[in-house]
């Protein structure tokens, strides 16, 4: 269940008007505004969630989010673990985050 980071990209650059550039010592993911940023590592991804679509997908798959640990988590960013998510997963919480990023 480990998706790689180039597969994350892949799936994000697939989305309507989504373009990748430096943040700091991520790569994020744009729309209008942020909805992905992939760690240096490349283990994880921070996507933006509304704060109910966030506590769904902890609740559902804790072993593969969980709430940034900051402000920015109570604001909906969440962690997830690309060594313990399916590529379906992985699609479909980019897709989500995306369309917050809209």
């Amino acid at each position: 269940m480990t998706i790689l980071d180039s597969e994350l990209r892949k799936i994000a650059l697939s989305m309507d008007g989504v373009t990748e550039k430096p943040h700091f010592d991520r790569a994020a993911f744009k729309v209008k505004r942020n909805f992905a940023t992939l760690a240096p590592e490349k283990t994880t991804v921070n996507l933006l969630f509304l704060p109910e679509e966030q506590e769904l997908r902890c609740e559902m798959y804790p072993s593969c989010f969980e709430p940034v640990p900051n402000k920015w988590g109570e604001r909906g960013w969440t962690i997830m673990y690309l060594n313990r998510v399916d590529i379906d997963i992985a699609r479909s919480a980019e897709h989500a985050a995306w369309l917050n990023g809209k």
